[in-house]
């Protein structure tokens, strides 16, 4: 049994003169006031990477700058499933009596730290490396590719496509640390510029700086009674031409396997966190994940069904698509929001019911996944 006892997040976009140690500093220093804890109660880090920073011991680097000495320490590498991944190894560890609180924290300072033609290729480095990379892919080109495919074989239109990326944003414009703050519509999606077709600029996460970290707790602390009821990884692939069909991709293999643990059905989840880099990486995972039938997320999007006030409130902040994406910590601020959701602290964004909430990660191109199920208990 484990406990997400306490969250901290930074805004994202620029944080000019902040390195990537500072942005996770400041989130971790968050989180662990959040748990009422002090720095010298954590007994364990988890650690995700940094394309800023990319140092062989970065967890233990962390740990030194930020003043403490744990018992545990480790980095984790799995692309945009590391924070989720982290967070299932923090609950496995404190259920096993490793550590009693587990920091997992990640961030960067990827927009103001790093050029734009690093960026792309430190991420295009997922490719495989002479079968893919020497063709010069982006990481858009290879969800390009994925795209292409869904669409042709469930039908779905870049219009579709468009609804998440306006719904994201219309969440963002209720989160003061969100990266983007004006309205989008349907025609600004369609009309932006093309990056790899079918993706347009704004069927693509932007590139930010940010932090984001939280405490895993053996025993819940306070009010705040989070407790990860179950969670799984599925690992199908790493590159995208050695990907399974598109019916057979690890999301359904992940959250097969953490309903089964946790003895909960997706129709008891009243609060969705899904990883949601590209239109198309959000449209997929929700069908995946059973949140929508194949080839209509789109639809309930329409539908009001992922707002706010809908029956599945959706990345209430923004996601990754407008809060931001800063790499590890950003899929990281949906766990934040979730708890912050799931604790009644969300503010002017706080739906009806966050009781029972499903968080889906997913790195690579489709390759890592790991879901989880969270609980909220009296």
């Amino acid at each position: 049994m484990s406990f997400v006892t306490g969250v901290g997040l930074t805004s994202f976009g620029k944080h000019e003169g902040s390195s990537s140690l500072d942005l996770m500093s400041k989130a971790a220093e968050s989180a662990i006031a959040d748990a009422g804890l002090k720095r010298s109660d954590i007994d364990g880090i988890l650690c995700g990477y940094s394309t800023v920073s990319p140092h062989i011991m970065l967890a233990t680097v962390f740990a030194e700058h930020f003043g403490i000495r744990p018992s545990y320490a480790h980095a984790v590498q799995v692309g945009g499933a590391t924070g989720l991944a982290m967070t299932m190894l923090a609950h496995h560890l404190v259920d096993a009596g490793v550590a009693k609180h587990v920091l997992v924290v990640g961030g960067e300072n990827r927009l103001t730290g790093q050029s734009r033609d690093a960026s792309i290729q430190a991420l295009a480095q997922v490719g495989h490396p002479d079968y893919e990379v020497t063709l010069g892919p982006t990481i858009p080109a290879y969800y390009g590719l994925v795209a292409t495919r869904y669409m042709h074989e469930y039908g779905v239109t870049e219009g579709d496509l468009a609804e998440f990326a306006v719904l994201m944003r219309k969440h963002a414009l209720t989160h003061p640390g969100a990266q983007f703050h004006e309205p989008i519509t349907i025609a600004d999606v369609m009309a932006s510029k093309p990056v790899a077709m079918p993706l347009k600029l704004l069927d693509c996460c932007p590139v930010s700086d940010g932090g984001a970290a939280f405490v895993i707790s053996r025993e819940a602390i306070g009010d705040k009674r989070v407790r990860i009821r179950g969670c799984a990884q599925a690992h199908t692939h790493q590159h995208v031409t050695a990907a399974p069909a598109l019916s057979e991709l690890g999301a359904e293999i992940s959250i097969a396997k953490a309903k089964a643990e946790s003895g909960i059905a997706i129709s008891d989840v009243r609060y969705a966190a899904i990883y949601d880099s590209f239109t198309i990486t959000l449209a997929m995972l929700l069908e995946d994940l059973g949140l929508a039938k194949r080839g209509e997320a789109a639809a309930r999007v329409r539908a009001g069904y992922f707002d706010q006030n809908g029956d599945m409130p959706l990345n209430t902040h923004g996601g990754l698509l407008s809060y931001g994406h800063c790499g590890v910590g950003g899929a990281m601020a949906h766990l934040v929001e979730t708890h912050l959701q799931m604790t009644g602290r969300a503010g002017n964004r706080q739906v009806r019911d966050a009781s029972v909430a499903l968080l889906h990660g997913d790195g690579g191109v489709l390759s890592s996944h790991v879901s989880m199920f969270l609980e909220r208990v009296r």
